[in-house]
């Protein structure tokens, strides 16, 4: 049993991150807004998240001008991917 709990990351014990890190998963990369929309949280709320999995290195930040708007895209690294894979697999484990 505590060989499956030290797999379980503190990083993604919210959540709001654990969707965040989903979606990430599974796209290459999504802007602020598509992320707010598809959480349904709040711009501080949100923020506050993506900076905390941003300080621990599993996402990426890119900002970039479209329109003279300014857009923020994140991506999940491969230190975050397999962050994330390793506390998945742990919940299924948990789950057995």
């Amino acid at each position: 049993m505590k060989d499956i709990l030290k797999d379980l990351d503190k990083a993604f014990e919210n959540k709001v991150r654990l969707g965040i890190m989903s979606a990430l998963i599974v796209n290459d990369y999504l802007d602020f807004n598509s992320l707010k929309e598809l959480l349904d949280v709040t711009d501080g709320n949100l923020a506050s998240h993506l900076k905390a999995l941003e300080k621990v290195e599993y996402i990426s930040v890119t900002k970039e001008f479209i329109n003279r708007k300014p857009n923020t895209k994140y991506m999940a690294t491969t230190q975050g991917r397999e962050a994330f894979s390793r506390h998945i697999r742990a919940i299924e484990q948990l789950l057995k």
